[in-house]
């Protein structure tokens, strides 16, 4: 879907339950035009968020890739965008904290990666730049000390580099960008938006002038504008949301540092403030605590005082009256605002889309609800019929707002 200043929206695919590539594809012909003609755009141009586990990255060779391009063109959609971060299972099996395994440690997420940039390459549109998202480097409590966590984001920034010298060389062979794009999650290794700011220009920009001095012999100031063409932000409004980042400060920061957003995901996450009714708000909690994925809970105490729980059981456990607010790691629908006694982010939402009206701060946005089958069952409605809802409730935002031409 194509908006205003050559932005496109559209979901990741992640949604659908897949891991090999015929059920990848099977999903992507049952629901793809289903969700484009209920969002009222029968037979427009559509493009795809689109996600492929290892084994489908694996399974889509050269003879399945031509099948594919085939199939998009013939129906009119496109791929810009991938989503590289789950690299496994991610549906109806237990995920949570596997969801960063194999991590960028291993050559296994390198190697990955890198053949999704491959594919993408023989996907995308003339013309077009292309993304991928990825995770925040690791998971932060699999390591025990912070010397540990130090040679794990020191070690992780080196396969970084070499998927940035990749896309470097692909750019000047053949005039297309690809940028990759690293998602802040709450207890990753990057756990919020100051601690990828923080790793950018501590890591990678020092530890890239170096490797791209040694590589390609570029200067300093040619080494850090190739790192920030192809090594970029992927913004998720529920994880900055969770984290009580303020968006405006930090699209600010972002942009005083030449930091870039290749992609937006909008989402929003569980909010509860409490005071009132608190045993009941718990006890509605406790309809969305499931076994599949993680749902971390970041605790309001008071004024910069805050507390994390790795997951909404011990959260749950430990709850007191000292807690004014949690925001938990839940993507629930965008276009419902309460839960009961329950509240959403909604409104975060609300506000990064009115500062990119103002001042566009990347061409592609991505909805992400990936927890249709895990919601509470009332709200568990068709899938093609939610997609759907969520782009046109995204595009019914925008239209409030004047785009900055």
């Amino acid at each position: 879907m194509l908006l205003a200043n050559n932005c496109h929206l559209t979901y990741c695919t992640n949604i659908h339950p897949a891991e090999s590539w015929n059920e990848t594809f099977s999903q992507l012909k049952k629901y793809l035009p289903s969700v484009r003609e209920k969002a009222g755009d029968k037979d427009a141009l559509m493009g795809v968020g689109l996600r492929l586990s290892n084994q489908a990255s694996q399974e889509l060779d050269a003879k399945e890739l031509t099948r594919f391009k085939s199939w998009l063109k013939k129906n009119n959609f496109y791929v810009f965008t991938m989503n590289g971060f789950p690299y496994g299972a991610f549906h109806y099996e237990k995920v949570k904290d596997l969801v960063h395994y194999p991590d960028w440690l291993s050559r296994d997420r390198l190697d990955y990666t890198l053949r999704l940039f491959g594919q993408l390459k023989e996907l995308l549109p003339v013309g077009m730049n292309g993304s991928i998202s990825t995770s925040p480097l690791s998971y932060k409590d699999w390591f025990s000390t912070r010397s540990a966590a130090t040679n794990a984001v020191i070690q992780s920034t080196y396969h970084i580099l070499e998927v940035a010298e990749y896309l470097a060389r692909e750019k000047a062979e053949s005039g297309v960008c690809l940028h990759l794009d690293i998602e802040p999650e709450p207890d990753g290794l990057l756990g919020n938006t100051r601690e990828f700011i923080e790793w950018y220009e501590e890591y990678l920009l020092p530890e890239g002038v170096k490797y791209f001095r040694k590589k390609m012999g570029l200067k300093a100031a040619e080494a850090k504008a190739l790192l920030k063409e192809h090594i970029r932000l992927c913004y998720d409004i529920c994880h900055v949301a969770v984290s009580y980042e303020n968006h405006s400060s930090l699209l600010k920061k972002l942009s005083e540092k030449g930091i870039r957003v290749g992609k937006l995901q909008v989402s929003a996450a569980l909010k509860v403030l409490f005071g009132k009714y608190n045993r009941q708000k718990i006890k509605e909690l406790g309809l969305f605590n499931e076994p599949v994925y993680l749902h971390q809970v970041v605790a309001k105490l008071g004024p910069r005082r805050l507390r994390r729980f790795y997951d909404m059981p011990p959260a749950l456990r430990h709850f007191n009256e000292e807690h004014k607010e949690w925001r938990v790691h839940f993507h629930v629908p965008l276009f419902i605002e309460k839960y009961g006694l329950l509240l959403s982010t909604q409104k975060d939402i609300l506000k990064v889309l009115k500062l990119f009206s103002e001042k566009p701060f990347t061409n592609y946005l991505e909805v992400e609800t990936y927890t249709w089958d895990v919601l509470p069952d009332e709200l568990r409605l068709d899938m093609a019929e939610s997609i759907s809802r969520e782009l046109k409730w995204v595009k019914a935002q925008l239209s409030h707002f004047k785009f900055d031409e």
